[in-house]
């Protein structure tokens, strides 16, 4: 098997539990809306994202589709994979999912992609040039740095992790193609912050900071410089751990959908949000996602007080005006520990 240079192991990072969590449960299942990572640079962020790609499952592609469409899943076929599929059985290939980066000074064109207005008012065709929203259809897209985006590609960006589907419009002329990929954001908050907005189209936020722990520092330092030394035997060492958590992933994204969600653990998940006085109901629906999918990665047919108690400070981060007992009292994770123990 050959081994990538630079995906360090995603078992074999240091601490940032609550991080690495996000990721798989939005792998697990990508209609939580993606995470949002705030903290400080050098914390792993980027190194989570590409190792979480390597122990995603392989997927069926339709072979030579630039939209990489499901040849199983017609209703969202791209208008190429439509034609073809006239002429005959579309040919049907394997890909590994990979992660697409958006960089930061992307026009809109480059992340919609264009269309030859040209030809379209010439010959009547629709000839598409694809842009990053394609090569991110079920794929993850990462963006570092979300909070220097300009806000109009950001909407654009949260527009169609939400949809599932691109539409570029030109002078009367619209095409449409699949877009439904895990959403990654990145950002430090001292360089600036999100519109509150766009902070609650995010799904998940986790906070990441500088690990503390002497000993853990020390492992880290030490892992890497395996690392860096011979890739291939550190890979090797972490091979089991990686394969367990690949498997796990793999009957995670298998079963989620079967899981049972008790009405209980649903009013529960209501509660705190209006203990927390969070605006809307996308808080609700994030919740009971995230804690259906935190239940399958535990290999448990429905949903439990503690799934919802685990994922549900990453779901309430970034939607909470303020702490209900203020500065003095305690912290989130704390206030949403106590009502989800007095449950």
């Amino acid at each position: 098997m050959a081994i990538d240079r630079y995906s360090y192991p995603f078992t074999a990072i240091v601490g940032q539990d609550e991080m690495k969590l996000a990721l798989v449960l939005n792998a697990i299942n990508p209609s939580i809306g993606g995470v949002l990572i705030r903290g400080e640079k050098g914390t792993g962020k980027s190194t989570a994202v590409r190792a979480l790609a390597k122990l995603l499952p392989e997927q069926q592609v339709v072979e030579g589709c630039h939209f990489g469409c499901h040849p199983d899943d017609p209703e969202d076929w791209c208008l190429d994979c439509r034609e073809r599929a006239r002429s005959g059985e579309l040919p049907v290939t394997t890909r590994r999912m990979r992660v697409v980066e958006l960089p930061i000074n992307a026009s809109e064109d480059r992340v919609v992609g264009t269309i030859d207005l040209e030809a379209a008012l010439k010959e009547g065709s629709r000839r598409f040039e694809p842009g990053v929203l394609a090569e991110a259809n079920r794929n993850i897209l990462y963006v570092d740095e979300v909070n220097l985006l300009d806000d109009h590609i950001v909407d654009v960006l949260l527009d169609a992790a939400a949809m599932g589907i691109n539409t570029v419009e030109r002078e009367g002329v619209s095409v449409s193609h699949p877009s439904r990929f895990i959403l990654v954001g990145t950002m430090n908050p001292e360089e600036g912050e999100l519109r509150p907005q766009l902070l609650d189209r995010f799904g998940l936020c986790v906070d990441v900071e500088g690990i503390r722990d002497l000993d853990q520092r020390v492992a880290i330092v030490e892992k890497r410089a395996v690392w860096e030394d011979d890739p291939n035997l550190f890979y090797e060492q972490h091979a089991e751990s990686e394969q367990s958590v690949r498997s796990q992933i793999a009957e995670a994204i298998a079963t989620f959908p079967e899981v049972e969600l008790p009405r209980e653990m649903l009013r529960l998940i209501a509660q705190i949000s209006i203990a927390l006085e969070v605006d809307g109901h996308r808080s609700d629906l994030v919740c009971a996602r995230a804690a259906q999918a935190k239940a399958a990665y535990d290999s448990a047919s429905e949903v439990g007080v503690g799934h919802v108690g685990e994922v549900a400070e990453m779901v309430f981060a970034h939607r909470v005006h303020s702490v209900p007992f203020g500065k003095g009292g305690p912290n989130l994770g704390e206030v949403i520990a106590r009502m989800v123990g007095q449950a």
